[in-house]
């Protein structure tokens, strides 16, 4: 009975609900497919992370072509990563570039030379973005309702879970305002989050798993406010001439 209680216990963490979308298709060019560096890569990402990753011709959730995020080059070219938003797609790209997920890609040699790089140049363009927030306390409230399942700073680098991104990473997206702003519309959180006179209450034959998150649309706006003062994540330094 204590062994099931506990099972049960770890079941409603926020884990459980990260753990419902782990699969995610991926499509790539044919000069990309035909070189077998996915099969290289796929499968030492799956190991890691515990996330399915199914190749499709075309249309996948993740597409590697040359719009979107730039994530490594080879074949004469710079390859970049678009996706649909999902948390295996982010996690995808939160590996592939990091200094594990950048020495996988160059890792692959079919012939004893490496022939692709994660090691690419990266070029933002910073955009001017302006709210009434108070950032402040838009961190105590990011820690406090977020920092359970991402990280949010250096503060909770150690708490968040493996399988979500973190605040600098989402801040990398052209449409990061878009997924803070409206946050309680993408899964998992309008399964747990209460925006108050904006969202429907629960049903009540239908409770949230864990504790449920409740905000105000003052307290929102503090969090984005907050949120605009992160440096994005680094996804790459630039190449080096020697």
């Amino acid at each position: 009975m204590m062994k099931f209680m506990m099972v049960l216990m770890v079941c409603i963490l926020p884990s459980c609900i990260a753990a419902q979308d782990k699969t995610f298709t991926l499509s790539a060019p044919i000069p990309i497919v035909d070189t077998g560096f996915l099969q290289h890569l796929l499968p030492r990402f799956s190991l890691k992370h515990g996330v399915r990753v199914q190749q499709v011709p075309e249309g996948g959730d993740v597409v590697i072509g040359a719009g979107g995020i730039v994530v490594f080059s080879g074949l004469d070219a710079v390859w970049s990563l678009a996706h649909n938003g999902a948390d295996g797609p982010l996690l995808f790209v939160e590996w592939l570039t990091s200094d594990i997920g950048k020495r996988t890609i160059a890792s692959f040699k079919p012939d004893g030379v490496s022939i692709f790089s994660g090691d690419v140049e990266v070029e933002t363009v910073a955009a001017e973005v302006t709210f009434q927030g108070d950032t402040i306390a838009g961190e105590t409230l990011s820690l406090r309702h977020c920092g359970r399942c991402h990280v949010i700073n250096q503060s909770n680098r150690m708490n968040g879970m493996e399988q979500t991104p973190s605040f600098a990473l989402l801040r990398t997206f052209s449409d990061w305002q878009d997924r803070f702003s409206r946050f309680y519309v993408r899964n998992p959180h309008p399964s747990f989050t209460q925006v108050i006179n904006i969202t429907a209450p629960f049903e009540r034959n239908l409770p949230p798993a864990i504790v449920p998150l409740e905000i105000t649309q003052d307290e929102l706006d503090s969090i984005l406010a907050y949120v605009a003062t992160i440096p994005p994540a680094d996804l790459g330094a630039p190449l080096q001439n020697h």
